[in-house]
């Protein structure tokens, strides 16, 4: 069947190189590129304004939490059911899904007073989450190879480049305006998104074939709300709560049983046989490593930096002063994920990733360090941003050599919820280091300094084992390349 498509769209099939970028080249990678940034904006763009909302809407700290919450469950979810929605029916179409699902639940959220209307826009803004990976499997399938690795690699980077910038653009705000901005900024960059999909990037042939197995993807939401809801909320209910060891020991079970229903459906949610090849379940586990370095670097730099100077480790910083000092790290991440696909063609893509992953341990390693200054926290935190576009540009290259074309996106969807589950496991652990030694200024209590230097240990840590596995990943063709020659 002939495959029809907008005659700005960029082609689906390959062809041979030239000399140059073409515009409507350029103008995809853009579209998605941006796509991405606007999606990882949200979940990191609220952390600085928290303590604004809650007194705005009077609401529990517990409540507000909420608002994170709820997006990091919905996107924990859409990010494997979309990317399989995406290998049957449509990447593209996906990615256009995800862009309405950002514009909707940011202009519910941007239209709202109240707490549970701001949670179920924030919901609804968490199927958006899916739209880096399926990004970065339609660019995949539809760029030339020449020019796909540099473009993957930086669609691949904005996961971390939304993140660092959500803070300082956050903080912005919170400084000039209410909060209410934030959020019709995102409607703007929701529709912004979806009209350039619509116009610049165009529909790959389909490979894959079957249905959405709806059990398990009923099975896969509840193990995953079971892992990640207690993760969310360790630091108020405490490792040793009835609802957090009950979760967890759900989670298990489910995730148990997960595993045994898709190996026995004929089209299974996630393909098991498929993802736990060493090249794909070691990818998975090295991003698992890296995913918790990056979040522990957004939680451990602006409070960090506001603690007063009587802490003996802080400076006093403003909201903003403090968003901006994670400003150079996107910059790096942004500037790095070309280098990144430079050394992945160069050196392969494994030891690219464990490239990023010792600079990031070398940027965590000098925050134990030096401490006396400002500027030592931006240049750390900058290396370690550094580190993070270089390893998150290499993902999706091993991504795409170890899963055939028909789970492409499915693989990457299953990739950056590897990303995520990282990230939680550094919110929770990262809460409960830094609450289990704390100081105390008047009636606050903070933490010390030294729980600060565990967090970082351990942030460096999980980098130095995401290299370690990075270099055992096995490469080669993709499954159904037949052998040259």
């Amino acid at each position: 069947m002939s495959q029809t498509t907008h005659p700005a769209a960029i082609s689906a099939t390959r062809v041979e190189p030239s000399s140059g970028w073409e515009p409507r080249q350029v103008a995809a990678v853009a579209i998605v590129a941006v796509c991405g940034v606007l999606v990882s904006l949200t979940q990191s763009l609220l952390v600085p304004v928290l303590p604004e909302l809650q007194a705005a809407l009077g609401s529990s700290t517990s409540g507000t939490q909420w608002l994170l919450t709820s997006t990091l469950l919905v996107g924990a979810v859409a990010v494997p059911v979309f990317g399989r929605l995406g290998d049957l029916y449509g990447k593209r179409l996906m990615l256009l899904t995800a862009a309405v699902a950002l514009f909707a639940g940011s202009l519910i959220c941007a239209l709202s007073d109240t707490l549970p209307w701001l949670i179920v826009g924030r919901a609804v803004t968490g199927f958006s989450v899916a739209a880096i990976p399926l990004g970065i499997s339609l660019i995949g399938s539809v760029l030339p190879a020449h020019r796909a690795g540099t473009a993957i690699a930086l669609v691949s980077a904005t996961l971390g480049i939304g993140g660092a910038l959500g803070l300082p653009l956050a903080a912005l705000v919170a400084e000039n305006a209410d909060y209410h901005a934030l959020f019709w900024i995102c409607v703007a960059g929701g529709a912004i998104a979806f009209v350039g999909i619509r116009l610049a990037v165009a529909e790959p042939p389909r490979a894959a074939s079957g249905r959405l197995d709806l059990g398990g993807t009923v099975l896969l939401a509840a193990a995953l709300v079971s892992l990640l809801l207690p993760l969310a909320q360790a630091t108020t209910w405490g490792w040793g709560d009835a609802r957090t060891i009950g979760l967890l020991a759900a989670a298990v079970v489910l995730l148990i049983a997960f595993v045994l229903v898709e190996r026995r459906v004929a089209s299974p949610l996630v393909d098991m046989v498929t993802n736990a090849r060493p090249a794909l379940l070691l990818t998975n586990l090295a991003s698992v490593c890296v995913g918790f370095a990056l979040f522990a670097m957004l939680i451990g730099t602006a409070s960090y930096l506001q603690a007063p100077e009587a802490s003996g480790y802080g400076f006093g910083s403003s909201v903003l002063a403090s968003g901006m000092a994670m400003f150079p790290s996107g910059v790096a991440m942004l500037l790095l994920s070309p280098v990144s696909a430079t050394l992945s063609r160069r050196f392969g893509p494994k030891v690219t990733l464990a490239i990023g992953a010792l600079v990031i341990a070398v940027g965590f390693s000098s925050r134990i360090v030096f401490t006396g200054s400002f500027w030592q926290i931006v240049v750390g935190t900058t290396i370690a941003g550094a580190g993070t576009g270089i390893a998150y540009a290499a993902m999706p290259s091993l991504v795409l050599r170890g899963a055939p074309a028909s789970e492409l996106a499915a693989a990457n969807g299953l990739n950056a919820l590897a990303r995520s589950v990282g990230s939680s496991l550094a919110s929770a652990i990262g809460g409960t280091i830094l609450a289990a030694s704390t100081i105390t200024l008047g009636a606050y209590a903070l933490p010390s300094l030294t729980a600060y230097r565990v967090l970082f240990a351990a942030c460096a840590g999980a980098a130095v084992v995401g290299a370690l596995v990075a270099l055992v990943i096995p490469t080669g063709r993709r499954p159904e390349e037949p052998a040259a020659g």
